[in-house]
């Protein structure tokens, strides 16, 4: 069964960093583009980065950019999302997903999709 499986969220005050993990199993991620949504109390679903098959390049919604980095290792067919200088806005359950065509923040364009790890902010 295909299934990406993200960690590495938690608990953060204001300023603070998180990193979270994509892992694959039964995929082999750099065949596929990945991305990295997030939904919040409220709030629809929400593109944040990407990152190419390949791996050269990455895009991120404007309220990200600057503090967020999507990395990929293929070593370790993993994703990784660094995010810095974390805000209270950033609060919200983080998905991974993975999609064999056109790098999109839209979700509809994904075809696998991990079960979410929670990120919590705090003032």
């Amino acid at each position: 069964q295909v299934q990406p499986v993200e960690s590495g969220g938690g608990s953060v005050q204001t300023g603070g960093s998180l990193r979270l993990s994509c892992a694959a199993e039964g995929l082999t991620f750099a065949r596929y583009a990945i991305g990295w949504f997030r939904q919040s109390p409220g709030k629809a679903r929400e593109g944040v980065a990407y990152k190419t098959t390949a791996g050269e390049n990455a895009r991120y919604v404007d309220s990200v950019k600057g503090r967020f980095t999507t990395t990929r290792d293929a070593a370790t067919n993993t994703v990784d999302l660094q995010m810095d200088s974390i805000t209270p806005d950033d609060t919200g359950v983080y998905y991974c997903a993975a999609t064999k065509g056109p790098c999109s923040l839209d979700a509809n364009r994904y075809t696998y999709w991990g079960r979410g790890t929670p990120v919590n902010v705090s003032s």
